[in-house]
């Protein structure tokens, strides 16, 4: 399982390192301790739902992701169609989440390399929706996904754990049946009520203000 983004406290908390946050995240949930430095990458061996399980976040940018997803995929002996790779999505509406096999890039340059290095399109995916740029957003789509989340960070939350729900789901019964699962889910499952599920009971003290957005380099896109 590979979880795409850019390397650095930079890029952190951006848009196109959902991934990289999914997959440290299910790492958290599988406790499979502090990752090695392997593949050009962080790199977990753990156990998962149905047995062991890889978790790989390339250090590299997210422009040469295939440069550590490739040789990882080699040494592990892993088929392009037992790689599942998480990266965030903009045509996809912040607070969904949504799986497929195969497929084309879509623009998406991590996705690009990927396929590249394995020299196959049939990798499973997690896309996690950051939605597209709103009217008051001064910026193209790069300076968009390599800026910090404007939503509020429990919203973010949200997102980010049911991605890392369907991960778990897709480890342990496969990514058809995470597909079937969290398509049909209410849409109303994700964001704020996720958010209000986990919230403490006494009282609305207000959520905090979301980080600034800052625009990163187009190196990152």
């Amino acid at each position: 399982m590979v979880g795409l983004g850019n390397p650095g406290t930079r890029y952190a908390t951006t848009r196109h390192n959902a991934g990289q946050r999914v997959v440290e995240e299910l790492a958290r949930r599988l406790d499979a301790g502090k990752p090695a430095s392997r593949f050009k990458a962080h790199y977990w061996e753990c156990r998962g739902p149905a047995g062991k399980v890889s978790l790989l976040v390339p250090t590299t940018f997210m422009n040469d992701s295939g440069r550590s997803v490739g040789p990882a995929a080699g040494s592990l002996h892993a088929a392009p169609v037992q790689v599942l790779v998480i990266h965030d999505e903009i045509d996809i509406p912040f607070g969904d989440v949504r799986g497929k096999v195969g497929g084309g890039h879509g623009g998406h340059n991590g996705l690009r390399s990927i396929i590249g290095a394995l020299g196959s399109r049939e990798f499973a995916r997690i896309r996690v929706g950051v939605g597209r740029q709103t009217d008051d957003f001064r910026g193209d789509e790069a300076a968009w996904v390599l800026a910090n989340h404007s939503e509020p960070p429990a919203d973010v939350t949200a997102l980010l754990d049911r991605a890392a729900d369907m991960a778990e789901l897709a480890l342990a019964e496969g990514i058809d049946a995470a597909i079937a699962r969290f398509h049909a889910g209410p849409p109303g499952l994700h964001a704020r009520e996720r958010a209000a599920r986990r919230a403490e009971p006494a009282g609305d003290a207000g959520q905090p203000d979301a980080p600034t957005a800052t625009e990163g380099d187009a190196d990152g896109a």
